[in-house]
């Protein structure tokens, strides 16, 4: 192996990487989460590693901008890491991502901003390859787009088991390939991706940037095309503005039938919250409680979620009953995005992490700017209207996989992370409440 730790050459840029943590962190610490972690490899800006199961989560959630700052310190160009399971000794590669069995048709809530992405999902399910081919579902996150490619993937699974099927995300895909190229080998990777019937990929925005991945997968939609086979594609924008991609791959998005996935109105929301609190089995204080609640998290269906599960939180630690008055104190009342800046987003994350707005949108890749401009991306994107380009530009020019790879941490963060679920509310209040931002 090469000494050269250069982006071209990931195994020396790895062990050099290993080296400088090995030198910086505690040894007890080094042996335990990272000596079993496996380079896979690199493709754009992504550096692809395994973890055994029982690490992953938590070394991506605690020490990912630790790698990528000692990446950097190694002369690499990765600006993230994405972590795979690590292969038992029988399976040479990841067997994709396990279907939710709650996304099934009946469980999604219509209302008017998805029903059309709803009805284009149940033609496909029920007859594939014959109603929409390829079927492009494309809105912002949290709105129900997972839900519908997975309800696909399950009701083929009950309806027709004689079919090969297969739900991915991108970042799986891409992780699979990665894997194959330095295990199995390309061909074992084609077989499994172009001998099926039905091919589900979500996100396929995170495609940007990576040039292998993205030439295979040009191959890959092609042979099942041809085939006849049915493709379900997700993303958060229309492919004409996936604008890293090759055209000729946004072109072949087009080729079927696009469809956006849009915000749900009051009705959708109300009805969202009403299954939730009755499948939680929660008795309300008062009727009016949920349309509360409906009216202050407009954003999507995720937040919606994640703001009642907080009220309930509440709601048992304080003994009270799920009320109005609770819902108030719990949930701040929402601005409208056009009242909310960016600049003052920037500047109350940037005040309460210690740092300038300098050093939140900069290049620094050290734990606390980088932590401090995740959780500035995701404010940005709850509380604006702006598309993820547009927060990327507004942040130093980051291109649109950072922007969402931010988003995710945070997302994935505030479930486990007391201290940053408590760092979050906080901003949210303070940058709601009228000395915010000097209104």
């Amino acid at each position: 192996m090469s000494d050269d730790p250069s982006p071209n050459n990931p195994e020396a840029l790895w062990e050099a990487t290993l080296d400088r943590l090995r030198a910086a962190l505690p040894g007890t610490t080094f042996r335990i989460w990272f000596e079993p972690l496996q380079l896979v490899g690199g493709d754009g800006e992504t550096l692809f590693l395994t973890a055994p199961e029982g690490i992953r989560a938590w070394v991506e959630r605690r020490y990912s901008s630790l790698i990528v700052e000692a990446l950097a310190t190694s002369g690499s160009s990765y600006r993230q890491v994405s972590f795979g399971p690590a292969p038992a000794d029988d399976e040479p590669a990841s067997r994709g991502v396990q279907l939710n069995p709650s996304y099934t048709f009946d469980r999604f809530v219509i209302g008017p901003g998805n029903r059309l992405a709803h009805g284009a999902a149940l033609a496909v399910a029920e007859a594939p390859s014959e109603a929409y081919n390829p079927l492009f579902l494309h809105g912002p996150p949290g709105l129900g787009k997972t839900h519908l490619l997975a309800a696909i993937a399950n009701y083929l699974r009950d309806h027709a088991p004689a079919l090969s099927v297969r739900y991915t995300t991108a970042e799986s895909f891409t992780n699979e390939f990665v894997t194959a190229l330095r295990s199995t080998g390309a061909e074992a990777f084609k077989a499994r991706y172009r001998d099926l019937d039905v091919l589900l990929i979500d996100d396929v925005q995170f495609l940007e940037g990576k040039p292998h991945t993205e030439e295979e997968f040009f191959h890959t939609f092609n042979a099942l095309y041809e085939s006849g086979s049915q493709l379900v594609l997700s993303a958060d924008r229309i492919p004409s503005e996936l604008s890293t991609l090759a055209a000729r791959l946004r072109d072949r998005f087009e080729w079927g039938l696009t469809v956006p996935v849009e915000p749900p109105n009051l009705a959708t929301r109300l009805t969202v919250l009403r299954r939730l609190v009755q499948e939680a089995g929660v008795e309300i204080a008062d009727t009016a409680a949920l349309s509360e609640l409906a009216n202050r998290i407009d954003a999507n269906i995720r937040q919606l979620h994640g703001a009642l599960t907080r009220v309930l939180a509440h709601a048992s630690l304080l003994a009270r009953p799920l009320s109005s008055e609770l819902i108030a104190e719990v949930i701040p009342q929402a601005r409208s995005a056009q009242a909310t800046s960016v600049e003052e987003i920037q500047q109350q994350v940037a005040e309460r992490f210690g740092i300038s707005r300098a050093e939140l949108v900069g290049g620094s890749r050290a734990a606390t700017p980088l932590r401090a401009r995740q959780v500035a991306i995701y404010l940005t994107r709850e509380l604006t209207d702006l598309s993820l380009p547009q927060i990327g530009r507004l942040y130093g020019g980051r291109d649109h996989s950072t922007v969402l790879n931010s988003l995710r941490r945070v997302e994935a963060g505030l479930d486990e992370d007391s201290d940053l679920h408590t760092r979050v509310e906080e901003l949210r209040t303070a940058i709601h409440s009228p000395a915010g931002g000097g209104r």
